[in-house]
């Protein structure tokens, strides 16, 4: 029952802090993390949306993940957005499916980003990334590191370990308790968190968010050519999501 209830009230934050966030940014996919540990304190008063049908990300075959790693995945964002009578979580919604598809993109491999030295992880953050890993190397070293911590204090991989003891280990490298040998645990856990919530309010072009759960989830139109005379009119926006390619929620 304990569990229920957190799984609840993290959905209930998600769906807050995605509120704030204006429409343009949410449909490009450029969203900040939401904090797992501080879900806790959502309130419960979020109108509640049907359940929409959703294929999962296991239907995916991984073109960037091994097997080990694309356990850890699945079971990961399951718990950092779960499923619930509100609708599909990440796992459903294809968020696996999307941060594969995101291992092959120049995001990835940080050809986008200045990733010359000198790296100085000490100096504030005011003055940028000071790491020499790229996304890539960040999931992958995360990953192993993440297994072999759990395996350390529980003597299983992540994804082996119960729902339970897989919210408390998240909460763990959210919170830098957890000492990985590679990087930073909390460095790990804010990109896997940030693309998890990306691949679920994404358009479903780019592998997550499918059947729009996400946008019918926080009521967002999607890419339609022009809702801004519902803007200002302080209702519910009564149409359903349109994705991309025309096709409607």
């Amino acid at each position: 029952m304990a569990s229920e209830k957190n799984n609840s009230s993290r959905r209930d934050f998600l769906v807050k802090s995605m509120s704030l966030i204006p429409a343009v940014v949410v449909s490009s996919g450029s969203i900040g993390a939401v904090g797992f540990s501080g879900a806790a304190a959502a309130a419960e008063d979020t109108p509640k949306t049907p359940a929409a049908p959703a294929q999962s990300g296991e239907k995916w075959q991984p073109q960037f993940f091994n097997d080990v790693e694309w356990a850890f995945i699945n079971a990961a964002v399951a718990r950092l957005i779960p499923a619930d009578e509100r609708g599909p979580g990440a796992l459903e919604a294809g968020v696996p499916e999307f941060i594969d598809r995101q291992m092959n993109t120049p995001y990835a491999t940080g050809s986008i980003w200045y990733m010359q030295g000198p790296f100085n992880p000490d100096v504030p953050k005011e003055m940028g990334y000071q790491l020499p890993l790229v996304p890539k190397q960040i999931y992958n070293l995360g990953i192993a590191d993440a297994n072999a911590w759990c395996k350390k204090q529980h003597g299983k991989v992540f994804a082996e370990l119960s729902g339970e003891q897989q919210d408390a280990v998240l909460g763990q490298f959210e919170s830098g308790d957890a000492q990985f040998e590679q990087l930073p645990a909390k460095l790990f856990f804010s990109y896997l968190l940030q693309n998890t919530r990306e691949g679920f309010f994404s358009d479903p072009i780019h592998g997550g968010n499918k059947g729009m759960v996400g946008w019918t989830l926080i009521n967002f139109p999607g890419a339609r050519a022009d809702f801004m005379d519902w803007v200002e009119r302080g209702e519910r926006y009564p149409f359903p999501p349109v994705s991309i390619k025309g096709v409607r929620a």
